[in-house]
């Protein structure tokens, strides 16, 4: 019996904003039955990826330390995918961040001063927007496609940083290992939790998403973004340029992409190692979906795709099971979601079979 997806008439409100819900409960239902298959009590086995890891005050600060990257990264994507900017170099512009932002570290290592640290941050945005120009140009001049450029960008950067602390800024006091110095006290962002790494660049997170929510609905430029967003015929009719949609939008995400890779390396790794993100770039697309592409819904996603970091790492220890577990949980709440979005647009329909005429 033949099937097909026909269009609803006005996709439920309701039910937009459940989808987020529907999926997270889905992706439990069938992790417990995957866990089920490898041999564990699937109660217990999510019991330990997903309650026991936040169960004390320090596994509590982890999760917000991981959290903070995914949200200031998710809320920056997420204003360039409302105008049709598709943004996927978070990734590399989070490394630009951090190499620039280690960069003015290291260049001040002698020099110590309140002053410092706004330095690396203001360095880390400057970078990752810079590195985000690079398809933002490409596409207004170039008609290049942001999607390609900036996700090959990835590599890029991934390979820049490698090269840079297996050579000319490598620690001479680092026994040959690629890294570099260990920053001063000057230029790591201070703790908030005393026997936590929890610092206080997690306060960005909540600025960054009220920032862009003001952005979006309190200002002009947020209006053109939704309008070509939405429907680009009509913001060309307006006189709404696209170009300064495209420039913005990048850079902006870029900018915050930018300032979590110099947290990054400012706080809990407070060096530039070879790999300063375990794919924070990638999960905030997650992320940004997931909440909606609502700055404050962005927070909570945020938080839920930490828990799944930390979950993974916790499994590793408790269940002996791959760190590669992380991924497949992150990628059934992407399918469940996108399925439900689907479902919500669409209506199934079985056709029954046509008799053949004899």
């Amino acid at each position: 019996m033949p099937l097909r997806l026909e269009a609803r008439a006005e996709p439920s409100r309701a039910m937009v904003f459940a989808a987020p819900v529907i999926a997270i409960a889905a992706t439990l239902c069938l992790g417990g039955i995957l866990f089920a298959a490898l041999g564990f009590d699937p109660f217990t086995a999510l019991a330990a990826f997903f309650i026991e890891p936040v169960s004390t005050v320090y596994g509590l600060s982890e999760l917000l330390l991981k959290a903070t990257p995914l949200a200031l990264i998710g809320v920056g994507l997420a204003l360039g995918f409302r105008g049709n900017v598709w943004n996927i170099g978070a990734e590399g512009q989070l490394i630009i961040g951090a190499v620039a932002g280690g960069g003015m570290a290291l260049a001040l290592y002698d020099v110590s001063g309140l002053w410092v640290m706004p330095c690396v941050l203001a360095a880390g945005v400057a970078g990752g927007a810079a590195y985000a120009a690079v398809p933002a140009l490409l596409r207004t001049r170039f008609h290049a496609n942001e999607i390609l450029t900036s996700l090959m960008l990835n590599y890029v950067a991934t390979l820049f940083l490698g090269w840079l602390v297996h050579g000319p800024w490598r620690s001479p006091e680092g026994y040959n290992f690629p890294e570099s110095r260990m920053f001063t006290d000057s230029a790591l962002l201070p703790l908030l939790v005393e026997g936590t790494r929890l610092h206080v660049g997690v306060l960005f997170a909540p600025l960054a998403a009220f920032a862009t929510w003001v952005i979006v609905s309190r200002s002009f430029l947020g209006f053109q973004i939704k309008v070509i967003g939405m429907t680009p015929a009509a913001g060309s009719f307006a006189g709404f340029g696209p170009r300064r949609v495209i420039w913005f939008t990048l850079m902006f995400g870029g900018g915050l992409a930018g300032l979590a890779g110099a947290m990054e390396v400012a706080g809990p790794i407070g060096q530039l190692v070879p790999i300063v993100s375990p794919g924070y770039g990638y999960t905030a697309i997650i992320a940004a979906f997931l909440g909606r592409l609502h700055p404050f819904g962005i927070l909570l996603s945020s938080l839920l795709l930490a828990l799944i970091y930390l979950g993974g790492d916790a499994a590793q220890i408790a269940l002996a099971v791959p760190f590669a577990v992380t991924q497949v949980f992150q990628g059934m709440v992407l399918f469940f979601l996108l399925a439900a979005d689907v479902l919500i647009r669409y209506r199934v329909r079985f056709d029954a079979p046509r008799s053949v005429a004899s």
